[in-house]
Formats: C-alpha cells, sequence, structure tokens
C-alpha cells in the first residue's frame, strides 16, 4: 500500500490519471462509432446509437488535459511571475488554444505527454543523485560507548568529544576517531570508494559511516556530528550537484531568449497562414526540454558517479574544467613517493673505521637536529643496536647544508659538500665522487666528518610509490599532455626519480613560493593546468591552478572544503579515472546536446512538409527527452577501477642489514 501511496503522491500521479481518463474517453468514443484520435470527430467502420457518448468522450478528454495540464500551467504562471519564459508556458499555450478550437484530443495527448516526461526527470534527477542519497544512508544513528564502566547505547549525535565508542561485528563506525583498542576490518567504501575491508588496529583512523566486517574496536572519537568526514562529503556532493558548469548556464540562457522567440514564430506563422493549428503545433515541437535537461542530468550522474568511487568533485563548472586538463603538476614528496624516507647506503672512506663507527657517529650528530632526514639514519642506527639516546654537547644547523655537533669533545659533522668548504676541508677522500654516484641513483648523500677529516657518505631515499609509473602512464592515456614534478630535492636527486616514474619534465630545487611560478608559467603557456599537493605548503600553487587536487582527503576536513577535487583515498590511479570521468561526462553532455537540437530540427522539417501533429510532436519531444536522460544514466555504471599495481620495480627496496659500501 505504500507504494501506492508514493506513486498517487508523487510525479506519476497526474499522468496516471490523465491517461486513465484518455482510455475511458476513447472507449466511450469508439462504442459511438467514432475516431477519437483523429482532428473532431471521424465515423469508423462500425455504429453505436448515442450520440450523448460523443460529448460524454470530449468531456473525459477534456478532463484529461485539465488534470495534467494544470500544474503545467500553475508552473509557467510561476515562472513568469518571476519573469521567466519557461518550457511549460509553450505546452500551456499550445494546450488552452488546443481545446478552444475544439482539438480535444491534441490537448490531452499533449499535457499527458508532457506530464510523463516531467516523471521520467524527476525520476532521473533521483536516480543520479542516489550516491548522496546512500551516503546519508550510511550515516550512523546509533553509538555504543563506555561511561562509567558500562556500554550505553545513545544516539550518535550525543557521542562527546573524545568519548571511547565501542563498535562490534556488522555495526556502522558513529563518530571520526582513532582506535586505542582491539582489531578489526572496517569497510570503507562510503568514504575512499575501496571496494575491499581494511585491517583495522591501535593507532589508526576510522571514520564515521564505514561499517565493521569483523572483530571489536574501542575508538575514541575526534570527530562528532557535522564534524565527520561522512558529513563533510554529504555536504560537498550536495552543494556540487546543485552548482552549474559555464555550459549549463549558457543553456539556460539561451533557452530565455529561445523561448520567446518559439511564442513569436507560432504567432507569425498563425497570422500570416491563418492556420491556428499549425501555429499550436510549432508551439509544441519547439519545446526545447531535452536541451534543457541534457546539461545537469550528465553533470549530476558525473559527480555521483565520483563520489561512490571516492572522488569528489566541486562542481559542474570544475567537472568541465577537469575535462580539459593538458599539464599536471605533482609535487614529488608525499604524491610520488612515500614521504617516509629511509637509510639506504653506509660507505666507509676511512679505512680504520667500520659501517657501525660511520652511521654511529651519523646518528648521534643527528639527534640533535630537526631536519627530516635526521629520523631515518636515528631509527637505522637503533635497529642495528647502535646508541642513539642523548644529545650532543652542542649542535650547530648550518641552513642549507647540514649539520655540526660535538659528541665526547668530538667535532662530527653531516651534511652535504658545500659544508666540507665551511670546514675547510680539502680532502674528501673520495666523498665528492661518491656523493655524484648515489644522488645519480636518485638518493639524497649526506658526507660524515670525525674532527676534521671524512670517514663516510651515508644516504637515505624516499620510495617511490608502486603505482606511480601506471599513473603518470595512465595520465597520458587520458590526453594530459605534460606531467611536470616539483620538488626541493637536488636535480640529479629529481632526475633519477623522473627517469623512474616517466614524468616529461622536472622542475627542481624549488622553494615552496617557487611552485606558484611554476604554475603562473604553464598556465601562460596555455595549458588547462591541474596542481597535485598536500594543500598547505603547496596552498598558493594549489588555488592558482586550473584545477586544485587534494589527495588523501579522507582525513582532512580542509581538503574536502576547499580542494576542486579531492581523492578520498591516498590512491594515485584515482588522479586518471578523475580525468577520465571528466572526459566522459562532457562527452555524454555533447551527444545530448546535438539529440536536442536534431530533434528541433527534424520536428520543424515534419510541420513544414506535413504530417507532424501536435500529439505526434510531443511524443517525438519527450522520445528525445528519455533518450538523453539513457544516455547520462550510462555515466552511473561503475568505472573500471584501478586494478593491479607493479611491484617490484626498481625503488620497490626494503633496508638491508648495514655494512662497508652496502646498500640498505
Amino acid at each position: 500500500m505504500s507504494t501506492v501511496s508514493r506513486w498517487l503522491r508523487g510525479p506519476w500521479a497526474d499522468p496516471i490519471a490523465s491517461g486513465l481518463l484518455i482510455v475511458v474517453a476513447a472507449i466511450i468514443s469508439l462504442s459511438a462509432g467514432v475516431n477519437p484520435f483523429g482532428a473532431g470527430h471521424h465515423e469508423i467502420s462500425f455504429s453505436l446509437e448515442g450520440p450523448t457518448a460523443l460529448i460524454i468522450s470530449d468531456l473525459f478528454m477534456i478532463a484529461a488535459a485539465l488534470v495534467a495540464g494544470i500544474p503545467i500551467i500553475l508552473k509557467a504562471v510561476r515562472a513568469l511571475m518571476v519573469r521567466t519564459i519557461a518550457i511549460d508556458l509553450l505546452v500551456s499555450i499550445a494546450a488552452i488554444g488546443a481545446l478552444i478550437i475544439g482539438e480535444y484530443w491534441e490537448a490531452a495527448a499533449v499535457t499527458f505527454l508532457f506530464a510523463i516526461g516531467h516523471a521520467f526527470e524527476a525520476g532521473t534527477m533521483n536516480r543520479t543523485r542516489s550516491a548522496l542519497a546512500e551516503l546519508v544512508a550510511v550515516a550512523p544513528d546509533v553509538a555504543v560507548v563506555m561511561r562509567e564502566g558500562a556500554q550505553v547505547e545513545i544516539s550518535a549525535a550525543q557521542v562527546q568529544p573524545e568519548e571511547t565508542v565501542l563498535v562490534k561485528n556488522g555495526a556502522k563506525v558513529p563518530v571520526d576517531g582513532i582506535v586505542i583498542g582491539g582489531t578489526g576490518a572496517l569497510d570503507e567504501a562510503p568514504i575512499t570508494g575501496e571496494s575491499i575491508p581494511v585491517e583495522k588496529t591501535v593507532g589508526d583512523q576510522v571514520f564515521a559511516g564505514t561499517i565493521s566486517g569483523g572483530g571489536i574496536l574501542q575508538v575514541r572519537a575526534t570527530g562528532i556530528g557535522a564534524d565527520t568526514t561522512l558529513a563533510r562529503i554529504i555536504h560537498r556532493v550536495e552543494e556540487a550537484q546543485d552548482a552549474k558548469a559555464r555550459t549549463q548556464s549558457f543553456m539556460e540562457r539561451f533557452s530565455s531568449w529561445y523561448t520567446p522567440g518559439i511564442i513569436l514564430l507560432a504567432l507569425i506563422a498563425g497570422l500570416v497562414t491563418g492556420n491556428v493549428v499549425l501555429a499550436l503545433t510549432l508551439l509544441v515541437i519547439g519545446c526545447p526540454g531535452a536541451l534543457v535537461i541534457s546539461i545537469p542530468v550528465a553533470i549530476v550522474a558525473g559527480i555521483g558517479r565520483g563520489a561512490r568511487d571516492g572522488i569528489l568533485i566541486k562542481g559542474g563548472e570544475f567537472l568541465e574544467n577537469s575535462a580539459k586538463i593538458s599539464a599536471v603538476a605533482l609535487d614529488k614528496t608525499g604524491t610520488l613517493t612515500e614521504g617516509r624516507p629511509y637509510l639506504t647506503d653506509v660507505t666507509i672512506l676511512d679505512p680504520a673505521l667500520d659501517c657501525s663507527d660511520v652511521l654511529g657517529w651519523a646518528a648521534r650528530a643527528e639527534a640533535g637536529s630537526e631536519h627530516p632526514l635526521a629520523r631515518p639514519i636515528i631509527e637505522a642506527a637503533a635497529a642495528e643496536g647502535l646508541p642513539t639516546d642523548g644529545l650532543p654537547e652542542a649542535t650547530e644547523p648550518v641552513p642549507g647544508k647540514g649539520i655540526v655537533a660535538t659528541l665526547d669533545g668530538h667535532r662530527v659533522t653531516v651534511g652535504n659538500l658545500p659544508l666540507l668548504d665551511l670546514e675547510a676541508i680539502t680532502d674528501d677522500h673520495g666523498g665528492s665522487a661518491e656523493v655524484d654516484r648515489l644522488a645519480g641513483l636518485g638518493r639524497t648523500p649526506m658526507v660524515v666528518t670525525l674532527d676534521g677529516s671524512v670517514i663516510g657518505v651515508v644516504a637515505v631515499a624516499d620510495k617511490l610509490r608502486t603505482d606511480a609509473k601506471e599513473m603518470i602512464s595512465r595520465l597520458h592515456d587520458n590526453g594530459v599532455k605534460k606531467v611536470v614534478m616539483l620538488t626541493g630535492d637536488t636535480r640529479r636527486v629529481a632526475e633519477a626519480v623522473a627517469a623512474d616514474v616517466g614524468v616529461d619534465e622536472v622542475r627542481a630545487e624549488l622553494l615552496p613560493e617557487d611552485k606558484l611560478t611554476v604554475v603562473q608559467q604553464l598556465q601562460s603557456e596555455g595549458y588547462t593546468l591541474a596542481m597535485v599537493g598536500d594543500g598547505v605548503n603547496d596552498a598558493p600553487a594549489l588555488a592558482t591552478a586550473d584545477i586544485g587536487v587534494a589527495m588523501g582527503a579522507a582525513g582532512t576536513g580542509v581538503a574536502i572544503e576547499t580542494a576542486d577535487i579531492a581523492l578520498m583515498k591516498d590512491d594515485l590511479l584515482k588522479l586518471p579515472q578523475a580525468i577520465g570521468l571528466a572526459r566522459s561526462t562532457i562527452s555524454v553532455m555533447r551527444q545530448n546536446i546535438a539529440i536536442a537540437l536534431i530533434t528541433v530540427v527534424a520536428l520543424l522539417a515534419g510541420v513544414v512538409t506535413g504530417g507532424v501533429t501536435m500529439a505526434i510532436g510531443m511524443l517525438v519531444h519527450e522520445a528525445s527527452v528519455l533518450l538523453v536522460i539513457v544516455n547520462a544514466m550510462r555515466l552511473m555504471r561503475r568505472r573500471e577501477q584501478a586494478g593491479s599495481r607493479p611491484v617490484g620495480s626498481v625503488d620497490d627496496r626494503t633496508p638491508q642489514a648495514v655494512g662497508a659500501s652496502q646498500t640498505v
């Protein structure tokens, strides 16, 4: 019964009622021996008594026209009140005119078919917005929290920050938070688009709306209610699906001139020919319904498809711009690489020492450094059981060169070759050659000295992501002409990384503000540029680029709100997938526009040559609307996912044991 009620209250109520009235009218008319679908009443092969039946049949046709037509007229009036001439006005004038001249079947048919078209459009927009509905559906309703040592079930909205929430098998995670106890597998598809459950343990981040597939987790709440990642995604998708592309805005402006033009054309045709039916027919076949719906239905479908796959696109304008992307600028650290450097090499240049000595002196000196490359050296020394506790007696950072430390009365330096010049060390014991060799391998070398003598070289590297090379290849396949790598590393290291992944251009030794200059330069060369960054250091470049892309944005509320495209999962292959989706959506938009224009031209030709009535014109018009809808719905099909990723590449390295002149 609920299904029937929904139909009666929904957009299908008017066309169903109108259709039933038309059927009743046709049956009564046929019983009287009259063709109900002609211009006026024409006797057919059999005849029954009862001329009153013809009047009753006409009344049913008029009723059918009114049931379907009154809502259309009301919409037209409301539009006129805000000084808008809408498509509904064309149909309203045509239907009223048909009733006045006695073309009751034509009036009923036109309004009935137009009402069906409205119902299909409403249903389709709801279907294309299903990604948003699915996100709302996964929002959790209840939470189990620990209060005074007992499990208490409360509304998810009542969870307090820092409270401990229990997530049991099959339950939805009600908050964003950090796992503080237990293990389990979570389905994160609503957030990241990842179909494979993710194992969670202590210290891992979890998101509201994800679903437990096993185990039990204790979660410390860090984000509740509107502050959860899921709530931000819902808000962003809702806004994005309502945002208009430039093409859509143009079409709406075009329609605002086109519709009055059709009314004027019909008026002139009626006055010149004296044929009222011709004028009314022109009004019907000139309806630009398929043209108006062609773009929004494609945009909503494309954005909805992206949301399901963990790709948030800010709106129609950004979807349209993404399809034009011809160059992509990528930050190296944390984008092409994992952002977690590790020790790769320890080379001995003093034969009186061994590998442990060189690494030990370097690690103890770096213990007083805040440089990010200090951590991998210290961690590698600790893994070898070398002493790393305590701080040097004195530490002097040398910006851009390295560090100078005093250890047990010894002067130790760790840094680049210019630091040797600063220390007035002229004999590097072959250190320069070793630095060149390691830099050529894509590693960052640092020379270690002890009391003014070079004792060795240590090198660190940030491991390349296994899918970096495939991502570059897919970008090229999706029409991107140039991929540029931006980094603050030395040119030798940057070029080695670039050679491994296949980027087209390297910009090395950049300061954060230099990236903005590179973005502006690429734009001045005529490229439509997408900039991929972390949204913090790269904020100026991201804002200036035609499209700013934030990767791994699931845990970053700022990135979700500010990026033009937010890739929820830290997956490089989502970037070419996003560009491919944008290009597919724009292609569908163009196809829909072509379908709409061809239909209008064909119908106009049919009216001029004869044979196209109001009913036939509206039938073809609504058929074109359906065709446009079906074409856009193709975007809702799941796109090919990332697929397999290459392993065992040149940079797929893991730390080994430390030894003389060894790769770690």
